[in-house]
């Protein structure tokens, strides 16, 4: 067999094998391309699974949602995704809750009570982190100068929130207690006006109703923030049943989060614009705050000790019956995570 080889000659040799390659590139070719066809045949003839959101539409932690759904991340995933705007976590939640919405768009604090009343969901991913997005706003006309002149004030503040727990954490760091103001409630977006009118003499509350609530009183105001007390952590959530029915979908739903948070973390200029005509938020204000933000899809254990010293506020404030910090694994769901991206769920289980 060599000697014949040897015998067609160097050129012929090399000829047949160059002509062999081709073929095989050829047929390699042609497979990819009847692969890729036959693929987007299928997926047009498919209809678009529908998904119900609940986000918040006037908060920058939706950012991932947003992008997702304007640059078409989740119909790229063959999702038809319908977003139902709100101004808290917590109406989120009760949205999730009384199955008006699929998935939603909550903070930990309702994650939190959710578990603490044995409410069956989970957390599907963590999409946004901040340090600098909850403060406190106070009127000077009001005696409200320094951060312990708020003792005896009458402070306005959506009860039961990422809100509520980071004004009690801040008048700790006061040396007050929570009995040492008066607390009233508001819905989130009605804080601002009620500090103008002078309603109340400061409200504890997140952004962009924080830097609203600030605008409106002028030199009047005086803001604190609560960096050092609380870091806001965003996550998508859904009821249990949900997410054991549909595990499919919500690995698409990752992916097109993941997506989107890419470019809320390397695009910032077109995610600003997006999340600015969506939530109304200024982008001057949106450019300067971007830098302190973190868009990532991920399941930290950071969570789950943010959520256990929560649950332990809300028992010391008799703000539920419940007496024992719940085990808040039973709140998280890991699996559709873990099989797109093993790296980033960091939570001990």
């Amino acid at each position: 067999m060599l000697i014949n080889i040897w015998r067609l000659g160097a050129g012929k040799v090399l000829h047949f094998m160059l002509a062999g390659l081709i073929g095989l590139l050829v047929i390699s070719s042609l497979g990819v391309y009847i692969w890729i066809n036959y693929r987007s045949i299928d997926y047009t003839n498919m209809p678009l699974e529908k998904v119900i959101v609940a986000a918040n539409s006037e908060y920058v932690g939706s950012c991932a949602v947003l992008v997702a759904q304007e640059k078409g991340f989740f119909t790229n995933e063959g999702l038809s995704v319908t977003i139902k705007p709100y101004t808290s976590g917590k109406a989120a939640m009760a949205a999730i809750v009384d199955k008006k919405a699929d998935i939603g768009t909550v903070a930990d604090i309702p994650v939190m009570f959710a578990g603490l009343d044995n409410i069956p969901v989970s957390v599907i991913a963590t999409i946004f982190a901040a340090k600098k997005d909850h403060g406190v706003v106070g009127r000077k006309d009001k005696g409200v100068g320094i951060a312990a002149s708020l003792k005896g004030k009458r402070i306005g503040v959506p009860l039961s929130t990422s809100a509520h727990f980071t004004l009690d954490a801040f008048l700790n760091r006061q040396k007050l207690l929570p009995n040492e103001v008066t607390t009233r409630s508001y819905k989130p977006e009605e804080l601002p006006g009620a500090l103008a009118q002078g309603d109340v003499d400061a409200v504890a509350i997140w952004e962009p109703f924080l830097s609203t609530a600030m605008e409106k009183l002028g030199t009047n105001g005086v803001i604190f923030y609560g960096q050092d007390v609380y870091e806001s952590i965003y996550n998508i959530v859904g009821m249990q049943s949900y997410i054991s029915e549909h595990p499919e979908t919500i690995k698409k739903i990752l992916r097109g989060l993941i997506g989107g948070a890419s470019v809320c973390r390397n695009n910032p200029q077109l995610a600003q614009e997006i999340v600015s005509q969506t939530t109304k938020i200024d982008i001057g204000a949106l450019k300067a705050s971007w830098p302190s933000y973190r868009f990532d899809i991920v399941l930290d254990q950071g969570l789950i000790l943010a959520l256990e010293d929560e649950a332990r506020w809300a028992i010391k404030n008799k703000l539920t019956s419940k007496e024992k910090v719940p085990n808040y694994l039973n709140n998280i769901y890991m699996h559709g995570l873990e099989s797109l991206s093993p790296s980033v769920v960091t939570i001990i289980h």
